[in-house]
């Protein structure tokens, strides 16, 4: 019995070492990571600051900036998914069209090292537009302007469906390559 436990006790502290170990080697091996491997950073938690989500004129002829009080977060990635979850909530009151599908959900959001963000939706996106040029190109520029307007880190932007690229969202503009903010469609 007695050679049981001490059997025990020394499996146990050997545990604890390694346990130790891989903290420590884990730590170590963070401090070497470069900085482009680390989200940027915008604002301190629990503030609130004023965007500008773009949402279609009632005339269908521009997009239109809608000023809107939104949490901070001192995380670019959740900062961008407000801003994307407050496009997909649509605009407030009836002077402007929603530009997404009531339906569409946010799936990820991510930015990589080029300043290039990935939105992700969900499938709704496709499923459920309107489709036409105009209607394709509100929705990718009200996606894009108020990302990149209001972030001023995200330098361009790729939209993903469940996933993937995709070639359009309902066949009229391509999604292959990121977009960069397009100020002629705003009035």
């Amino acid at each position: 019995m007695k050679h049981l436990l001490l059997y025990l006790a020394a499996v146990f502290f050997l545990v604890i070492i390694v346990i130790v170990a891989m903290r420590v080697f884990v730590n170590m091996s963070d401090r070497g990571a470069k900085s482009d491997n680390r989200p940027l950073v915008l604002k301190t938690p629990l503030e609130k600051t004023s965007v500008h989500l773009y949402f279609g004129a009632r005339d269908n002829s521009f997009l239109i900036a809608e000023k809107r009080d939104v949490p901070c977060s001192d995380n670019i990635f959740l900062f961008g998914e407000t801003i994307i979850n407050e496009l997909i909530q649509g605009p407030v009151g009836g002077r402007l069209m929603r530009t997404l599908p009531p339906d569409v959900f946010l799936r990820a959001f991510y930015v990589t090292g080029d300043h290039t963000a990935f939105a992700d939706l969900s499938g709704e996106l496709g499923e459920n537009h309107p489709g036409g040029v105009k209607a394709e190109l509100f929705t990718i520029y009200s996606i894009v302007n108020s990302l990149i307007l209001n972030i001023p880190e995200i330098k361009s932007v790729k939209i993903l469906i469940k996933g993937v690229e995709t070639l359009t969202i309902a066949g009229h503009v391509s999604l292959e390559a990121p977009f960069k903010a397009d100020m002629l469609l705003i009035r």
